[in-house]
């Protein structure tokens, strides 16, 4: 059984992509420091901990696994934070990234599926984004997310790594069989914030509603988490049959857009409760307008998003944090 490392594989994605990693016949090890991700989150092999940062804690476990290929989650993800904290930032992303990339190296480990973001693109104006779209990152985390893209492409090019950088776009839902799911301490994502505010009569916040959007808020690429860890491992699939290009940069979306309101509405829907919500500044950051042009991701990858209509990517996460709230 091929062993994956999978870097934050006790966090939301990571977790999914482990599970997805199992069900296909390999063996995910999860690296995490358990900073932002959960231990009871790893169920699907074993966990390392350890600290991304650290090239001795990198060394003892590619010392102690035989790894076939990488998945690189452990990234810090929170727009705001990225905004007021830089440092740490550009410390645990992109310093993390540069140590886990150096230790590949020393172990011939050529194989790298990195997780990247749309965030990257800045604000496109209404028009669907593409991997040629200009990129223009608004705040640290992105930035961040960016430069990692163009070490990996400098690794490629002088030590032979083959790599896909998958750019996400925002992604929901949870694993349908209500295993796993998403928790964040604190939660900052749309989705869960408003199913919380379903299930416990309490306010959501709408980050800004004078943007050039038709309702005036964000409008937002929603991604199954469920689709986008089947994408990830077509791009394994893609690296095993070495592919033409070094380094293949793809976009992970639907093509289809929808505000925050639009999000609001679905929710009060589903759960047939009225969500209580109230406007605030803009956050430092945000675009107005981020969704995909996946065309390429399908034809490379040979991929389709099969879960990615809104009630499911909400009906999913409604049921884990239903849930959630039952065990808690």
């Amino acid at each position: 059984m091929k062993n994956i490392l999978v870097t934050g594989g006790a966090g939301y994605i990571g977790s999914h992509a482990c599970k997805a990693l199992k069900k296909a016949g390999y063996n995910p090890v999860a690296f995490d420091n358990l900073s932002r991700g959960f231990e009871e989150s790893v169920k699907y092999g074993p966990l390392v901990k350890g600290d991304i940062t650290s090239a001795s804690d990198l060394k003892k476990m590619f010392e102690k696994y035989d790894f076939y290929a990488v998945m690189h989650f452990a990234g810090l993800a929170y727009v705001g934070e990225s905004v007021q904290e830089p440092e740490k930032y550009w410390t645990n992303n992109v310093v993390g990234s540069v140590c886990l990339l150096n230790q590949c190296v020393e172990s011939k480990v050529s194989k790298f599926i990195f997780s990247s973001t749309c965030s990257m693109y800045g604000d496109s104006a209404g028009e669907l984004i593409n991997e040629d779209t200009p990129v223009n990152p608004l705040n640290p985390y992105a930035q961040t997310k960016y430069v990692i893209e163009q070490v990996i492409a400098n690794y490629s090019k002088a030590y032979g790594i083959k790599a896909c950088s998958l750019r996400y776009f925002n992604v929901a839902g949870s694993d349908p069989e209500v295993e796993i799911g998403e928790s964040h301490d604190p939660e900052t994502h749309l989705i869960p914030n408003v199913i919380k505010a379903a299930l416990t009569d309490s306010e959501v916040f709408v980050y800004g509603n004078d943007f050039s959007t038709p309702d005036g808020t964000c409008v937002r690429d929603y991604i199954h988490v469920t689709d986008l860890v089947e994408a990830h491992l077509k791009a394994l699939i893609l690296l095993e049959k070495n592919s033409s290009e070094n380094v293949n940069v793809l976009n992970l979306g639907t093509g289809k857009g929808y505000s925050v309101m639009e999000i609001v509405k679905q929710v009060e829907k589903i759960t047939s409760k009225k969500i209580k919500y109230k406007i605030v500044d803009r956050r430092d950051g945000d675009g107005a307008y981020l969704v995909s042009d996946n065309a390429k991701a399908k034809k490379v990858l040979d991929w389709e998003p099969l879960f990615s209509d809104l009630s499911s990517q909400i009906e999913t996460a409604f049921i884990w944090h239903e849930k959630l709230s039952r065990t808690s």
